[in-house]
């Protein structure tokens, strides 16, 4: 018969591993993103300071998919700049590696003259 220590410990270390790995999920899965608005990143749009959409769809696909198990990996595409507004929002286009595609959503948290905060939604 097993010594219920034993058990106990295995139990344990079992559920400390699965929370522990939920919370590093929880950690990298965030889809809020600073940008620094330099001439490297800045275009216009509307006659706005806006985020390069090609930095906002690197960003978006690279958080999109940052461990195996959460989310889909898609290569993703945005029609234009994302604007230095709060509030502004832009819809970018994922493309899973089977052909669908999916509306992926954006939106300005804060913005100032220098920095830009937005997040996607899955």
């Amino acid at each position: 018969m097993p010594d219920s220590r034993f058990l106990l410990g295995v139990v344990g270390g079992a559920a400390t591993v699965l929370v522990l790995g939920g919370v590093g999920t929880y950690l990298l899965s965030n889809t809020e993103s600073t940008t620094r608005l330099d001439v490297y990143d800045t275009v216009t749009v509307d006659g706005h300071k806006a985020l390069a959409a090609n930095i906002v769809a690197g960003r978006t696909e690279s958080l999109y998919h940052p461990l195996p198990w959460v989310g889909v990996k898609v290569h993703v595409s945005c029609p234009e700049g994302l604007k230095a507004q709060a509030g502004a929002t832009l819809t970018c286009t994922g493309r899973r590696t089977d052909g669908t595609t999916l509306d992926i959503p954006v939106t300005v948290v804060r913005a100032t003259d220098t920095h830009i905060t937005w997040k996607f939604e899955r």
